[in-house]
C-alpha cells in the first residue's frame, strides 16, 4: 500500500505541474456568475451542497494555516489530474483500499475522502491517523522535496501548494471532520 500511494502521489505531483498548458487549453468558456440573490451574505457561512450527499454534516472543524503559496497555473485541472492519479492507485491496488478520494467544487479545490469499509474511519484519530500517512507519503515525492522543507511541510502544506481550500474527511456514515486550508 505505502509504495502504491507513494509512487501514485509522485506521479500525480508531476503530472499536474508538467501538463497544465496542455489540460487549460481545453479548459471549457467561464460560466455566467452564480445570480447574488443565491449567494450567502459577507460573513455568512456558504452552504455546503455535499452534505447529505457525500458526507454528513461535520461534526468537528480545524483551520489549517499553511506558509506555503499555491503554484502558480494550478488550477482545477491541476488538482482533479492529481486526484484521479491517487484514485486510480488505490483502485488499481492489489488488496481493497479502504477509502476514496475525490475532488469537487466548481474550482476543484475541495477534496473528499471517504471510508468505505465499516469502522475504518469511526473515529478522529483513525481520520487524523490516515492524513499522517498522507504526509509521510508526500515527503517521499521529489516534488514536494523540491518545493518544501519536506520534514517539516504536511499533506494539508501539499495541498495548498496545489490550490485546495478545503479537506473533509468522513467515515462515511457518522462522522465528517473538515479542515479549511488558508
Amino acid at each position: 500500500m505505502i509504495k502504491t500511494f507513494a509512487a501514485c502521489l509522485a506521479f500525480a505531483l508531476m503530472a499536474s505541474t508538467v501538463a497544465p498548458m496542455a489540460v487549460q487549453a481545453q479548459q471549457q468558456p467561464a460560466k455566467p456568475a452564480t445570480p447574488a440573490a443565491t449567494k450567502p451574505a459577507a460573513g455568512e457561512p456558504k452552504e455546503d451542497r455535499y452534505i447529505g450527499y457525500y458526507y454528513p454534516k461535520p461534526t468537528s472543524t480545524e483551520v489549517f494555516e499553511s506558509s506555503m503559496q499555491t503554484i502558480a497555473g494550478a488550477e482545477r485541472p491541476q488538482r482533479i489530474q492529481f486526484v484521479t492519479v491517487v484514485s486510480q492507485g488505490t483502485i488499481q491496488s492489489a488488496y481493497r483500499v479502504p477509502y476514496a478520494v475525490f475532488a469537487k467544487g466548481e474550482k476543484g479545490d475541495k477534496m473528499i475522502i471517504v471510508g468505505m469499509q465499516q469502522g475504518e474511519l469511526n473515529t478522529i484519530y483513525r481520520m487524523r491517523a490516515l492524513l499522517a500517512n498522507m504526509t509521510t507519503m508526500s515527503r517521499l515525492s521529489p516534488f514536494f522535496q523540491e518545493r518544501t522543507v519536506a520534514e517539516d511541510a504536511t499533506f494539508f502544506d501539499l495541498l495548498k501548494l496545489l490550490g485546495f481550500r478545503e479537506l473533509t474527511i468522513t467515515d462515511g456514515e457518522k462522522l465528517t471532520h473538515q479542515v479549511t486550508i488558508k
